[in-house]
C-alpha cells in the first residue's frame, strides 16, 4: 500500500467511527427521539407494505361501507337540445381500511394524515348518468385517521344525460338524478350508505351559486338495490337534483311583446269599419309579429320529442293575428259602395239589424230601424213618382188642369203648338232624366247606408266573438303557468 493510500485511509478512520456510533446519544443513559419527522415516518410505516390492488379487509367476507354525500355549488348549463344537464358539485366518500391504522403514541400523538390517493386503495365507484369529463380539478390526497377511516373529499363538474321537460317553459322544473353505484363490486362486498340524514342533504344550499338562471329547490336522496339479468345485486345510491328556471327575463323578452302586439290588434276594432286604415293597419301588426318570432327562434328551447306550449302560443296568436285580418277584410269588402251592389236581404235584416242589436246591447239600434224605415219610404216615394210621370207627360199633376189650360187659348196655342211642342217635350225629358239619377243616387246611398248598418252590426258580432276566444286563451295560459310557477 503506498503511503498516499495509508494517509486517505487515516483521515478517513474518525468519519467511520462516528458512523458506528448510535445517533443522538444524550447524557445520562437517555434513549435519544428519532430524528426523522412523524408525517414521514407513519407515512413510510403505512404504505411500505401496502397493497392498493386489493380491498382492504383482513376477512374477505367483510364488506365495505361507504358512505357519500354530495352538495350542489353550481348549475352550469342546461342543454334542452342534447339533454345534457352540467352541475359542479362537492362530492364526498368516506370508507373504513383496515390496513391504514396505527398508535398515535408511536408517532407523536399524530391521528390524521394526508396520502396520496394513487397510493392507497380508492371504490371504483362512478355515476351512471356521466356522457362527458368535465374539467373537473384534481385533488391529490385523501384524510387518514388513526382507525383507518378514510376521507376523499373533491369537487366534480358532473356533464350528466337527463330527461328534460321543456312544455313548461319559461315556467318549468327539472328533475335529474345522479346515481352512484360501484361498477364491478356487488353489494356483499361494496354497499354505498348516507353520510348525512336524508332531510340534511334535501335542504342543504349552503354552498349553492343563487344568482344564475336556475333556482335550487332541494336534493332528495334514495337507495335501491338493483341486479342485470338475474346476477348479484349491486348497491346505488340516487340524488335527484330538483331546479326550477327563473321566468323573469323570458317574460320581459317573450311574453310581454307578443301580448302588446295582442292588445293593439283587439284595439285596431274600433277603427272604422268602411275606412281602409283597418286593413293596413292589421297587416302591419301581422308583419310585426312575424320579425318578432323570427327574433325569438333563437330564444326558444328546441327539443326532438316536443314543444314547448309557449311555441304553441305564439302560434295561436300569429293565427288570431291571421283571423282577425280576414275579419276586417271581409268587413270592408261589406261595407264597400259598389254601384250594382244589391239590396240587403230581409232575412239578414231580420237576424243582424234587429235581432243581434238586441243580442249585442248595440244603444243604436233605433237608429237602425228608422233609417229601415226611411229607405223603404223613400222607394215607395219614389215609385210613386215614376208612375205619375207616366200618367202626365206634360208634367202636371192634374190632367183637368191640363185641359183647361188647352182650352182657355185654342186660337192663340195653334199656331205655335207645333214649335212649342218639340221644346217642351225635350225640357221635360232632360228633367225626368235629372229626377231618375238622383233618385237612382239616393238609392244607392241607401242600399250603401243599409249594407253599413250590416257591416257595424257584424263587426260587432265578430269583434266580440273574437275578444271572448282571446280572453279565454289567455285566461287557461295564466292559470297552467301559473299552477306551474307555485307547484
Amino acid at each position: 500500500m503506498t503511503p498516499t493510500a495509508l494517509g486517505a485511509l487515516l483521515a478517513l478512520l474518525p468519519l467511520a467511527l462516528m458512523l458506528q456510533s448510535p445517533a443522538g446519544t444524550q447524557r445520562g443513559g437517555r434513549t435519544p427521539e428519532p430524528s426523522e419527522p412523524a408525517l414521514r415516518r407513519l407515512s413510510h410505516y403505512l404504505l411500505a407494505h401496502y397493497q392498493k390492488g386489493t380491498r382492504p379487509v383482513r376477512d374477505w367476507r367483510t364488506t365495505t361501507n361507504v358512505a357519500i354525500d354530495l352538495m350542489v355549488y353550481a348549475i352550469l348549463s342546461v342543454d334542452e337540445k342534447n339533454q345534457v344537464l352540467t352541475t359542479y358539485i362537492w362530492y364526498r366518500q368516506h370508507w373504513t381500511d383496515e390496513f391504514l391504522r396505527w398508535d398515535p403514541a408511536r408517532f407523536d400523538n399524530l391521528t390524521q394524515i394526508s396520502l396520496p390517493v394513487e397510493s392507497i386503495w380508492v371504490p371504483d365507484i362512478l355515476i351512471n348518468e356521466f356522457v362527458d369529463v368535465g374539467k373537473s380539478p384534481h385533488v391529490p390526497y385523501v384524510y387518514v385517521s388513526h382507525h383507518g377511516e378514510v376521507q376523499n373529499l373533491k369537487p366534480i363538474q358532473v356533464m350528466t344525460a337527463c330527461s328534460l321537460d321543456i312544455y313548461n317553459f319559461p315556467f318549468d322544473v327539472q328533475n335529474c338524478s345522479l346515481t352512484f353505484t360501484s361498477w364491478l363490486h356487488h353489494i356483499r362486498d361494496i354497499n354505498l350508505t348516507l353520510w348525512r340524514q336524508p332531510e340534511l342533504v334535501k335542504f342543504d344550499r349552503s354552498v349553492f351559486m343563487n344568482q344564475g338562471e336556475w333556482e335550487l329547490l332541494y336534493v332528495l336522496s334514495h337507495f335501491q338495490e338493483f341486479s342485470v339479468k338475474s346476477s348479484d345485486n349491486y348497491a346505488e345510491m340516487k340524488f335527484y337534483v330538483v331546479i326550477r328556471r327563473r321566468p323573469l327575463f323570458y317574460t320581459v323578452s317573450l311574453l310581454l311583446p307578443s301580448i302588446f302586439l295582442m292588445v293593439m290588434d283587439i284595439v285596431g276594432f274600433y277603427l272604422p269599419p268602411n275606412s281602409g286604415e283597418r286593413v293596413s293597419f292589421k297587416i302591419t301588426l301581422l308583419l310585426g309579429y312575424s320579425v318578432f318570432l323570427i327574433i325569438v327562434s333563437d330564444t326558444l328551447p328546441a327539443t326532438a320529442v316536443g314543444t314547448p306550449l309557449i311555441g304553441t302560443y305564439f302560434v295561436v296568436c300569429m293565427a288570431l293575428l291571421v283571423i282577425s285580418l280576414t275579419e276586417t277584410i271581409l268587413i270592408v269588402r261589406l261595407v264597400h259602395k259598389q254601384d250594382l251592389q244589391p239590396h240587403v236581404p230581409e232575412w239578414v235584416k231580420h237576424l243582424l239589424l234587429e235581432r243581434a242589436t238586441v243580442l249585442l246591447c248595440i244603444r243604436d239600434r233605433k237608429k237602425f230601424s228608422q233609417s229601415r224605415t226611411q229607405s223603404s219610404d223613400i222607394s215607395r216615394q219614389a215609385e210613386n213618382n215614376d208612375s205619375t210621370a207616366k200618367l202626365t207627360p206634360y208634367g202636371c199633376e192634374d190632367p183637368r188642369e191640363c185641359g183647361v189650360v188647352g182650352g182657355t187659348r185654342p186660337a192663340l196655342a195653334f199656331g205655335s203648338r207645333a214649335e212649342g211642342s218639340a221644346v217642351l217635350q225635350e225640357v221635360l225629358r232632360e228633367t225626368m232624366a235629372i229626377r231618375q239619377f238622383l233618385e237612382k243616387r239616393e238609392e244607392f246611398r241607401d242600399v250603401a247606408r243599409e249594407w253599413l248598418q250590416v257591416g257595424y252590426v257584424l263587426d260587432v258580432l265578430l269583434f266580440r266573438a273574437y275578444l271572448v276566444a282571446v280572453l279565454a286563451y289567455s285566461i287557461t295560459l295564466g292559470t297552467l303557468w301559473s299552477v306551474w310557477r307555485d307547484a
